[in-house]
């Protein structure tokens, strides 16, 4: 029975995979394609995750497609907005008909006699064998999983008889009115849900070991909406995401070169927001500078506002254990509780999971370097959707996919079946590919590629240079090479 074939396979019907797909119409509408997802659901991410307040930590100019303005008034969206967003993407371009949902991909072996990829996996609820093949394989299942969340075994946990959620985990039926609710975090997702549990639950208490950078920022951006109203609507968007672009850039600079100049900022804002008497020191205060991990972002000063109303506090401690009522800290301190959210962050995987081989050799990612930020050295024919650590992630996919399109053609164009980067280089030296000192980037490091010391192999996390090098920079540089295979 002969297996069925695309030019190309994209994995993953979030907003990386639409997006790609979109980029492929447009761009090599020529090319057969089909996309892969694992759930039964379009939207990756932002289908995913249904805990209250979930939002974007990026502004939708720039997390929003380079090809699709954002016109909503909002520029920090709520998860739902975006889902939406995603959906009408894949509707418009008729790319929904190109989904085949739950199709689980396990592995992907490379054939050079034949110059393509099979694909293995399951499908349907009776997990079917699953078997395709492409001569192209375009990763866009992001860099966490899906199936579980990151929480630690903490002490005395089988005693709490209380209710305990992961907010990955989260789901309609959770009540938490009238509650006592303790989240166990402090980075984006714990401070998303700590002002939005509050409106209803009788108390909530954001439980850190330790702080992390929180910013307080308009989530509509003024001059963002007059410029809707006066200018047609790309032309808006595209000054609009220039702006926002070239504004994180300058923060991020001053960040890496003045992080003292910039501490004191960030913090003269929390005192500012929470007044002289409150303990910024302890509670907001970290122990790095500003940008080694994420900033989290505090749309309108919800956060804030929670804190000052006394419906919310922040505890600055280490859990000594559960308890049948609650968690007792390492102070001592006794915190009662009837619900707990372990917004204890992601666990990281590489290519979805994704198991490669190469005729018939198992590829051990962590060994491979990446290359431009999208390829993996010895690996034919295969790109990875990966964005900004810096940034908002779509700049970079966008990016990716028009690189990816300009490759297609070049190879079609000259007659070559298969590409591989290749390091031949022995002044490049591998340096690790994540800048972030988050606990959920270092507990997964050992799994993820390595970057080079220098370009093509270097990721500068940097939208302006990239432009150059993707969109600009020639197809064949000698150093990605290229072939012709009989089949």
């Amino acid at each position: 029975m002969a297996i069925e074939h695309f030019d190309v396979l994209i994995i993953g019907a979030g907003l990386s995979g639409i997006g790609a797909a979109h980029h492929l119409l447009t761009k090599c509408p020529d090319r057969s394609y089909a996309i892969l997802e694992g759930r039964d659901r379009i939207g990756g991410t932002w289908d995913l995750f249904r805990y209250p307040g979930v939002r974007s930590d990026s502004d939708m100019y720039t997390l929003g497609y380079s090809f699709r303005p954002w016109e909503q008034a909002r520029a920090i969206a709520d998860g739902p907005s975006i889902l939406q967003y995603v959906k009408d993407t894949a509707k418009e371009g008729g790319i929904e008909r190109h989904i085949r949902f739950q199709h689980q991909v396990k592995s992907a072996s490379w054939s050079s006699p034949d110059a393509r990829w099979t694909v293995q996996g399951e499908r349907g609820a009776n997990k079917e064998p699953l078997q395709i093949s492409c001569n192209f394989l375009f990763l866009c299942a992001g860099y966490y999983r899906y199936d579980e969340g990151y929480t630690p075994e903490f002490p005395g946990i089988r005693e709490y008889q209380g209710q305990v959620v992961h907010p990955q985990k989260w789901t309609a039926d959770i009540d938490y009115a009238g509650k006592k609710v303790v989240v166990i975090g402090s980075g984006a997702t714990a401070v998303t849900l700590l002002p939005e549990l509050a409106r209803k639950a009788a108390h909530v208490t954001m439980l850190q070991r330790s702080p992390t950078y929180v910013v307080a920022r308009p989530s509509e951006d003024a001059m963002a909406n007059w410029l809707r109203r006066h200018l047609p609507a790309k032309w808006a968007y595209g000054l609009n995401r220039w702006k926002r672009v070239l504004l994180g850039m300058y923060i991020y600079r001053m960040c890496m070169r003045k992080p003292e100049k910039i501490k004191r900022l960030l913090l003269g804002g929390v005192r500012m927001a929470l007044g002289p008497d409150y303990d910024v020191k302890k509670h907001f205060t970290p122990r790095y500078n500003p940008w080694e991990q994420r900033l989290c972002l505090v749309p309108d000063g919800d956060l804030f506002d929670s804190i000052r109303s006394g419906r919310a506090s922040v505890v600055t401690d280490q859990i000594d254990t559960f308890t049948p009522t609650g968690i007792r800290l390492q102070s001592g301190e006794q915190l009662e509780a009837d619900m707990v959210v372990t917004a204890t962050g992601l666990n990281l995987q590489v290519l979805g999971g994704l198991q490669l081989s190469v005729d018939g050799a198992a590829i051990d990612l962590s060994k491979t370097m990446n290359y431009k930020g999208l390829m993996y050295s010895g690996i034919p024919n295969l790109a990875n959707s990966f964005g900004y650590t810096n940034a908002s992630w779509t700049l970079k996919c966008d990016l990716t996919c028009e690189y990816v399109c300009r490759l297609l053609n070049y190879m079609r164009k000259n007659g070559y079946s298969h590409c591989v980067p290749r390091n031949n280089d022995p002044g490049v030296t591998a340096e690790t590919s994540v800048p972030l000192s988050s606990g959920y980037f270092q507990r997964s490091l050992y799994l993820f590629p390595q970057q080079g010391s220098r370009a093509p192999w270097k990721l500068y996390q940097n939208y302006p240079k990239d432009i150059w090098l993707l969109r600009m920079g020639r197809v064949d540089d000698g150093v990605l090479e290229f072939g012709k295979t009989t089949a």
